[in-house]
This record gives C-alpha cells, structure tokens and sequence, in this order.
C-alpha cells in the first residue's frame, strides 16, 4: 500500500468559513497534510481568534493564511482567488464552509430570512466555486468540496436553509459532471448535527443533541474531526474517481 496517501504537499487551499467550528478544523488537517490555507471569513474579528486559536494546532509554519471575505460580493471573491493565483501561482482545493440557519416556521419566515439564507449558503457558494474553477480549470487540476447538510431532506423551520442546502446539491453535481473532463472533481459533504461552539450556545442545544442522538445509527454527536476527515480524503489525488457525491457524515442520520 502506498504512503501519505493523504499528502497535499505543495497544494494550495481556500477555505470558506474558516473561522467556525467546521472550516477551522479543517483548515488545519489539510495544512497538517502540506497544504498552504487561506482562511477565508466575514468577520475579521472571528478570523483574528481563530488565528489565535489555530497557531497552537501546530500545523506547520506558515501554512494558515487569513482573509476577509464577503462570499456574497462577487468582486470580493473574484478578487481573493485573484490574489490566491497572484501569490500561489494555483488553487488546488475549495472547501465552502460558509453559511448559517435562519429557522422559523413558514408563515413568519420573513423576506430576509430567506433572501439571507440562500444569499450566503446558495449564491456564495456558487460565487466561489465558480472563480475557482476558473483556476482550476486552467491549470488542469481541482478539487471542489461543497458543504450541504442532511438538512438538504427537507427539515420543518428551515425552508430557506433545506431549500439552500439541496441548491448545493444541485449545483456541486452539475459542477462535477461540467468540470471533470478538466481534471476537477466536486464533491459534497452533508454533516449532521456536529458539536461546535456555536451549537452549544444554542438555548435548545440539550434537546437537539438528545434527538439527534436517539435518531442517529453512530449514538454520539459528531466531531468537527468527522466532517475534517472526509474532506482530507476528497482533497486529496487518490480521490480523483470520485466526484458528484454526496457524503453524509452524520452517524447514520440521512433523511
């Protein structure tokens, strides 16, 4: 069996989202594996504590790389894989990380819960991933990995998000089926109900974990561990048979 089969030496990475609980973790195993990261996020003072937060991970020096990053301002993102290309001279890997629920039941669902919701998750997505595949394209290699969620099933208070996150389905497989003859491949990732931070700041966080917990196959919540090592896997060479998936990482808990 071959070795470090999940090397990513001399790669480049952009990961959306990646001051949160998911994107930060994985922003620091695809740079343990080689990769330099830009950690893209829309706050810079949620950058600022994950750059704190990540400098004692320990995944090489200088492989984490920070950016403010509006994935909803089309210059914005062009401008920043622009600057990736500029600097790096490639992009190998796009994680979309991004993205957030808005939840009310539908008939209080206002105009910007739902314009919000797809604006970010939805339309952000869509922006990023297509001015990478510009690059990626080009050069002749990629890796796109789409964050979706089980949500994309459909979930009661969370049409805007449900309908969002099987958008995402949606484009990561037509982007798979368009771009694979250019050596790029576009997978998503599903997770289910993962243990962050911003979770466990939730007031009703005690009674979605049990139930999360009661439905799943796997009885524990996941780990932003579970969700970083499917995307090292879909990041990396060995990978490259391997596009327009769905992988739910999510104990079990599919629909």
């Amino acid at each position: 069996m071959p070795n470090g089969l999940d090397r990513l030496d001399g790669q480049v990475a952009l990961v959306t989202g990646g001051a949160g609980g998911l994107g930060s973790e994985a922003a620091t195993w695809l740079a343990a594996a080689g990769a330099r990261v830009v950690v893209a996020d829309v706050s810079a003072a949620s950058l600022e504590r994950a750059a704190q937060r990540l400098g004692d991970a320990g995944p090489g020096p200088g492989r984490l790389h920070y950016a403010v990053l509006d994935v909803t301002d089309s210059a914005a993102v062009r401008g920043c894989v622009a600057d990736i290309e500029s600097r790096y001279g490639r992009l190998d890997i796009l994680l979309t990380s991004h993205g957030f629920p808005r939840d009310r039941r539908l008939r209080d669902m206002t105009d910007g819960d739902w314009s919000d919701v797809i604006g970010v998750c939805l339309t952000g997505t869509f922006l990023c991933v297509r001015e990478s595949a510009r690059l990626m394209t080009a050069q002749g290699y990629g890796r796109i990995i789409t964050v979706a969620s089980r949500a994309a099933h459909g979930n009661p208070g969370q049409a805007n998000y449900s309908a969002a996150k099987a958008g995402v389905v949606g484009l990561t497989k037509s982007v798979a089926k368009e771009l694979g003859r250019h050596g790029v491949t576009a997978n998503a990732i599903a997770p289910g109900l993962i243990d962050t931070p911003s979770l466990r700041e939730l007031a009703t966080f005690d009674q979605i974990a049990e139930r999360a917990v009661r439905d799943n196959s796997v009885k524990r919540l996941g780990q932003p561990s579970d969700v970083a090592a499917a995307v090292l896997y879909l990041a990396s060479p060995q990978a490259g048979f391997i596009t327009g998936e769905v992988v739910h990482v999510s104990g079990g808990r599919f629909s």
